[in-house]
């Protein structure tokens, strides 16, 4: 078993009791130490103090069960808003915000989430700026993407509002 492996065993009952779910663990080696980065959330948003009750009830196993033999720093957190989008929970947790999606052929596509299926999302573009004279087609403006064709998925933030 992976440390990775490991670590995600040790994380499930700590996940299931508060209705989280894990997008990723980080495990990055330096000369001094490993940092062990794990990223959790919950569909309405996790709080500092959730993912640091988690944090110590993990590090009092992984110091039990003497799971690393070096020194490590272990880091619980959400993802940031510059993390991609990979699990089907996040993009339903983010329906209705703007996302940036960057496909495997290097297209670049934003607009606003309104669907996300386990095998495709749809994007809803935004209008032409420049008006035609023909109306706008609306069905044009919806934009299914197959998940696996996507590359990397962002949210958009947006400071206008503010």
């Amino acid at each position: 078993m992976t440390i990775k492996e490991h670590l995600e065993v040790l994380l499930a009952p700590f996940l299931e009791e508060g209705n989280y779910f894990l997008v990723d663990i980080q495990i990055k080696a330096s000369k001094v130490s490993q940092k062990v980065t794990i990223l959790v959330d919950k569909d309405e948003g996790i709080t500092i103090q959730e993912c640091t009750s988690i944090s110590r009830r993990l590090a009092k196993q992984l110091e039990e069960l003497e799971v690393f033999a070096e020194a490590y720093t272990l880091e619980v957190s959400s993802p940031g808003l510059d993390q991609p989008l990979v699990l089907l929970r996040q993009y339903l947790k983010n329906l209705g915000r703007n996302l940036k999606v960057t496909l495997k052929t290097g297209e670049s596509i934003s607009g606003q989430l309104i669907e996300a299926k386990e095998e495709s999302i749809t994007l809803q573009l935004p209008e032409p700026k420049k008006k035609s004279k023909t109306p706008v087609d609306e069905a044009s403006l919806k934009r299914e993407i197959p998940v696996d064709q996507i590359s990397k998925a962002l949210v958009e933030i947006s400071f206008k509002n503010l």
